[in-house]
């Protein structure tokens, strides 16, 4: 809101617009950031809301600080991997994974029910990577979560506090 002279404010001003109300906008500095640790249990989590969530702790959005061109996130260690859901009897069976080697043949797929008995991590740490920025900066974020198919993880001495997402 700016007022003019006359409407309040002093004639001997410098310049003929005051901004009224102005306040500058914080963005967060690496030694502004105290990074913590979180441990996120998936089993019987829906794939995609659980996912979201993980992403948002590791960009930053649950914290008051968040500069969107800094990485403000924390640490999430995820366990049981291996026993996520996905909504939709189908999904299971429809849903693919595909890579090209780059060579005539080297197309592979794997389905999702496939890939969650053989490579659960992977199945998770796909969908967070697809919700981060395809920058730098995401794959900064990306190294921040780690993924265990099992309830057991190496990262008892960071002390995670326990989290309940989705």
């Amino acid at each position: 809101m700016w007022k003019c002279h006359g409407e309040g404010v002093s004639t001997n001003s410098a310049s003929t617009w005051t901004p009224i109300g102005f306040m500058k906008t914080q963005s967060a500095k690496m030694s502004d950031l105290e990074r913590r640790w979180f441990l996120a249990d998936a089993e019987g989590k829906v794939l995609g809301r659980f996912a979201s969530e993980v992403a948002r702790i590791l960009m930053g959005k649950h914290k008051p600080l968040y500069t969107p061109h800094v990485d403000t996130g924390d640490h999430v260690v995820v366990v049981n991997s291996g026993r996520l859901m996905v909504k939709g009897a189908n999904k299971p069976d429809q849903k693919v994974y595909t890579r090209f080697s780059g060579y005539p043949g080297g197309l592979k797929t794997k389905t999702l029910k496939r890939a969650l008995e053989t490579q659960p991590e992977f199945v998770l740490e796909h969908a967070i990577r697809g919700m981060l920025p395809r920058t730098k900066l995401g794959r900064r974020m990306m190294k921040k979560v780690r993924i265990y198919a099992g309830p057991d993880h190496p990262h008892e001495s960071q002390a995670p506090e326990a989290i309940d997402l989705a």
